[in-house]
């Protein structure tokens, strides 16, 4: 069982007084169940629902009023007493909408329980209408594959984890730390894989690993899809999204497909809510709000950076590399760290975004932007340690401030610059494995100066 930083917000949750019944939302296998599970130490009582089996969400099937509920559930689980802190854990939930309708009468009547659902299929289900939670009754989470920090403390790196805590980190850190992110990026977050490279640090052992995952995401199709039709785009679309991954796309023809528009457009929405891949739309803004502009081309970000790996055979780019910096080439380097900066907020479903300005003449893209109170901060991820950084200069002439970062190959480096039109700013260099503390760094970036 490896430690979450979700744990932490659970933990914050179930102080909470006030606190709503928990909806934890995620893709399949990314170890819900197993952060629940950790969890539930701190309680006296721990009840494990799986309404994937009969006997359980049989308990949700007679309608019963909140107080008789709770005392068939006891008596389902030969519990007698409900003395103490109690955690009841609803997994599954997606296979019982009577289940999920009971989740306002657990806030309304029964506030003394600590009420915490998920489900696998959860998210393509509440599309369709199928099952709808109580609007107001209920409180989400989100929790994705494994961040840097907790890859390192399942690892056993618990001091390079102290360190990469610390504002700024040690620079004596970083070549450890650099070789540490690229196996991280190398095999990606998934649980699974995570453990069995734990016990051997075999790559080859993970082959398996990796097949079993992919697969599971295709089995689960027939689930996802609503007729045989889109049954069949949505498993291209599984199958083809970690070639794209990374890249700007367009819907029609998605893939060297023949695909049209509207076919791979549900497929691809449909996988998202799923929490397979996310599509990432660009916005022109420079201040608060970034609003996405959905009329423009969006970036796909896959789940895993480690399943993009297995499956597009980049792998072997990792025994081949010299450095560090030179694995990292192009769309590798930005999609770890997309994947860094999703994982950052587990409490809303808001996704990152980028920046474009697109005329006949002159185009330019930021890869992500980073929203910090009254600014928009622009980040760029450079493959190596050098290479220009026109669009970012064309960002910070617009806005109405003087900061931004670069994510690259290098250490922690922090200087005054100058736009090629003037414009001075202060432009903050941070290795790549900084990418899941770059608002942290954001933020002592701006108290330093101010």
């Amino acid at each position: 069982m490896f430690f979450r930083k979700i744990i932490n917000e659970l933990e914050l949750w179930g102080k909470d007084k006030e606190r709503k019944p928990l909806i934890l939302r995620g893709a399949r296998q990314v170890g819900k169940t197993t952060a629940v599970e950790i969890f539930s130490k701190k309680f006296d009582q721990y009840v494990y629902l799986n309404l994937e089996t009969r006997k359980d969400a049989d308990l949700f099937n007679h309608q019963l009023p909140i107080d008789d509920l709770i005392q068939a559930i006891l008596l389902h689980k030969n519990i007698v007493s409900t003395s103490g802190k109690f955690l009841l854990f609803i997994d599954e939930i997606q296979n019982s909408p009577s289940a999920v309708a009971m989740m306002r009468y657990f806030y309304e009547s029964a506030k003394s329980f600590h009420v915490i659902a998920a489900g696998s299929l959860l998210e393509t289900l509440m599309s369709k209408d199928q099952i709808s939670f109580p609007v107001g009754r209920v409180q989400y989470m989100f929790m994705y594959p494994l961040t840097f920090e907790e890859f390192l403390i399942a690892t056993g790196k618990d001091q390079a984890a102290e360190l990469l805590r610390q504002v700024p980190m040690p620079t004596f850190a970083f070549s450890n730390m650099m070789e540490y992110f690229h196996k991280y990026t190398l095999i990606g977050g998934m649980p699974e894989v995570i453990k069995k490279y734990s016990e051997k640090e075999n790559i080859l052992d993970l082959v398996p690993v990796y097949q079993g995952l992919i697969t599971s995401y295709l089995d689960d199709v027939n689930k996802y899809a609503r007729n045989r039709a889109m049954m069949e785009v949505i498993s291209y679309a599984i199958e083809t999204a970690p070639f794209e991954a990374g890249k700007r796309i367009k819907f029609k023809g998605f893939g060297s497909s023949n695909y049209r528009s509207r076919e791979v457009g549900e497929a691809l929405r449909t996988l998202e809510r799923a929490m397979l891949l996310y599509l990432l739309y660009p916005t022109t803004a420079t201040k608060p709000p970034a609003r996405p502009d959905k009329k423009k081309s969006p970036r796909l970000q896959f789940l895993d950076t480690g399943l993009i790996n297995y499956i597009a055979g980049l792998q072997d780019h990792y025994f081949k590399a010299q450095t560090l910096h030179s694995f990292y080439q192009g769309l590798v380097a930005e999609h770890i760290v997309g994947q860094e900066l999703i994982a950052m907020d587990m409490n809303t479903s808001r996704k990152i975004s980028f920046w474009v300005r697109e005329k006949r003449q002159s185009t330019a893209e930021v890869d992500f932007i980073v929203p910090y109170g009254r600014y928009l901060i622009p980040v760029e991820v450079k493959a190596g340690k050098t290479g220009t950084l026109r669009s970012l200069h064309q960002f910070v002439e617009k806005a109405d401030h003087s900061y931004a970062i670069r994510l690259y190959a290098g250490p922690l480096e922090k200087v005054r610059a100058a736009t090629p039109k003037g414009k001075p700013f202060t432009l903050l260099s941070l290795p790549y494995f900084l990418s899941g503390k770059i608002v942290k760094y954001i933020e002592w970036m701006i108290e330093e100066k101010e």
